[in-house]
């Protein structure tokens, strides 16, 4: 536990004091500290001359612990990858052991009450990416694990398969466990779900939305089936292209906005006529990025807190793109996103950094692996 301690004198650099934040709060002022000892968010609400105390924990770090020998089996990444980059791909590892059930491959999103259930479309970036680092036998428990779900139940399971209430299946699931089932080496065929009218990774309202038209095409994909591929690309585009020659969020919705899922349709869910679309759209929202990265779309409503796994994302196609200075850029912000003991938060403050939601993420270290390795790919 000493890496994980390693950075709690660095405190002052989250939460000097706490910081002055607004937001959508009825409050006169919100005042948010991180207590990197816990792992919690100290939030304070005035109402005139009246205050009110929370504390959250945002996820239980001692289940995270450095294993040395592990870690010596996982693919290096290349010799001439900085020392941070190295960093945050060895902590990133341990973060997806700590949260991946070594038993069954049941993946949980965080250690923290409502996100201990596994998402498809998160436990299927953790096996890419475990696949990725050279733990082939893990990825294909993980892979396992989602093939044996029934994805349209719900949008979340718990750690035994039985689906969480609450939440409608969302349009994405079954092209993530199609991508890690292959990720894996595992020839098993994924029955295709609707994407249309369904959330997104958003978890908002259901609609026709680029990401899970996307993850949609993984189902049916044959790398050898050059004209369906073609056909596949064209109703892609006849739906999300807008006029400025980029994918919007939503099908036939210019106003929808830029999604950075359209990352995607590079990485993991190929479609190379699309790249040029893609590139645009991705260099826009880059572009729009502050110190801690990007927000997932143009239209989120959930404020300007940036989003890591996005940014993170959004670095791994853009990397794949060959716009390496762009996905350094956006790879330096998920860096500074970061705690002082190196996990990546959901989302953290757009002024100050601190995290406000679930620390650490599995999907947001899955796509940060995803995004080092390809840009220092090392030895395979």
């Amino acid at each position: 536990m000493n890496w994980l301690r390693a950075g709690v004198g660095l405190v002052v650099l989250l939460a000097i004091g706490g910081a002055l934040v607004s937001g959508g709060s009825e409050a006169d002022s919100v005042w948010h500290r991180y207590l990197p000892g816990s792992n919690s968010l100290r939030t304070v609400d005035r109402y005139g001359s009246e205050r009110a105390v929370r504390l959250n924990s945002l996820g239980d770090l001692d289940r995270i612990r450095a294993d040395p020998r592990w870690l010596a089996v996982a693919r290096p990444l290349g010799t001439e990858a900085p020392r941070w980059a190295r960093r945050m791909y060895r902590r990133s590892l341990l973060v997806l052991r700590a949260l991946t059930d070594s038993r069954t491959g049941a993946v949980i999103a965080g250690a923290r009450d409502g996100w201990a259930y596994v998402w498809p479309r998160d436990a299927g970036t953790v096996a890419l990416a475990l696949a990725s680092a050279g733990y082939r036998d893990q990825a294909q428990r993980i892979a396992r694990f989602l093939l044996g779900l029934d994805l349209g139940a719900a949008a979340r399971f718990n750690v035994d398969g039985t689906p969480v209430g609450g939440r409608a299946a969302q349009g994405d699931a079954a092209g993530w466990v199609a991508v890690a089932a292959r990720s894996a080496g595992l020839r098993h065929a994924v029955a295709s779900q609707p994407w249309r009218d369904r959330a997104d990774y958003q978890e908002g309202d259901p609609g026709d939305y680029l990401a899970n038209a996307l993850a949609s095409t993984a189902t049916i994909f044959d790398a050898r089936d050059r004209p369906g591929q073609k056909r596949r690309e064209a109703t892609l585009r006849a739906l999300f292209a807008a006029p400025a020659g980029t994918l919007t969020r939503g099908a036939d919705d210019p106003a929808s906005g830029l999604d950075s899922a359209a990352g995607w349709a590079v990485r993991p869910f190929p479609h190379p006529a699309l790249y040029p679309l893609v590139r645009r759209t991705l260099l826009r929202l880059a572009a729009t990025s502050g110190r801690f990265g990007i927000v997932p779309s143009q239209g989120w409503s959930g404020g300007k807190d940036p989003w890591t796994a996005p940014t993170a994302w959004t670095a791994w196609s853009l990397a794949a793109l060959g716009e390496r200075r762009e996905a350094l850029h956006l790879m330096a912000e998920v860096r500074r996103a970061a705690t002082p003991s190196g996990m990546l938060p959901e989302r953290v403050d757009a002024h100050t950094g601190i995290p406000t939601s679930t620390t650490p993420l599995a999907w947001s270290h899955a796509f940060a692996i995803l995004a080092l390795r390809q840009l220092w790919p090392g030895p395979r």
